[in-house]
């Protein structure tokens, strides 16, 4: 049972350290080699885990080689337009001008059900709003619509809104991050200064959001209800 414990945590660092080296990507957003690198990494993983006679090391040995690789062909697709086509495919366009390329459908495989709804999930309910449709290679969707179709920008309304900057979380569950005030252009000194003026405590806060502007939100622990 304990060899079962350490194998298990070992492969579970070893996974994570490789998942970290490949790139953070969502599971929707990866590209063809990243999903079969991530697929047989799991089944590897899996086979030192439950058979405790078997080596570690027969696999930990075959998912360096599987991470390699996939850095290699990534470093590859990076130089090579020709190696990224051959291994990732091409974007296709599905709606051009307005006009449905049927044809890109039929080799997608893509029925008019699956077209509607990825459009749906861009919060385009119309097919006559949409100017070009783009499978792109990791096989997500982006959608132009129509000029006229567009909503309304500030830059179109001749409107010129406070530019607050980015907002980032400063302080979550008491726990201050040093990385959020340093992206946002804040000191610490600052983020004292704002609980002093508030009389609140770190520890006190579940969430503290601030901008570069200095604008801020702070929502404190709910407290529990005693026995």
């Amino acid at each position: 049972m304990t060899i079962s414990l350490i194998r298990t945590l070992l492969l579970y660092a070893l996974i994570l350290g490789a998942v970290r080296l490949m790139g953070k990507r969502q599971i929707s957003e990866l590209q063809t080699s990243e999903l079969v690198v991530t697929l047989l990494i799991s089944d590897i993983a899996a086979i030192p885990m439950q058979d405790t006679g078997q080596p570690l090391l027969s696999g930990l040995l075959p998912i360096a080689i599987l991470v390699f690789c996939e850095i290699v062909t990534s470093v590859l697709m990076l130089k090579s337009s020709r190696a990224r086509r051959l291994i990732c495919g091409r974007p296709i366009v599905v709606i051009d001008d307005g006009r449905i390329v049927q044809s890109e459908l039929r080799r997608l495989r893509m029925t008019t059900e699956d077209l509607c709804e990825e459009l749906r999930q861009k919060d385009v309910f119309c097919l006559e709003d949409v100017a070009y449709a783009i499978v792109e290679t990791n096989g997500r969707m982006s959608v132009v619509r129509r000029p006229e179709k567009e909503p309304p920008t500030a830059a179109l309304c001749g409107l010129l809104p406070p530019d607050n900057g980015i907002e980032a979380v400063v302080v979550s569950d008491g726990c201050v991050s040093d990385f959020s005030l340093q992206l946002i252009r804040k000191s610490r000194g600052w983020l004292d200064g704002v609980l002093r003026g508030k009389n609140v405590a770190v520890r006190d806060i579940f969430l503290m959001t601030a901008d570069t502007a200095g604008q801020y939100r702070i929502v404190k622990k709910e407290r529990r209800n005693a026995k």
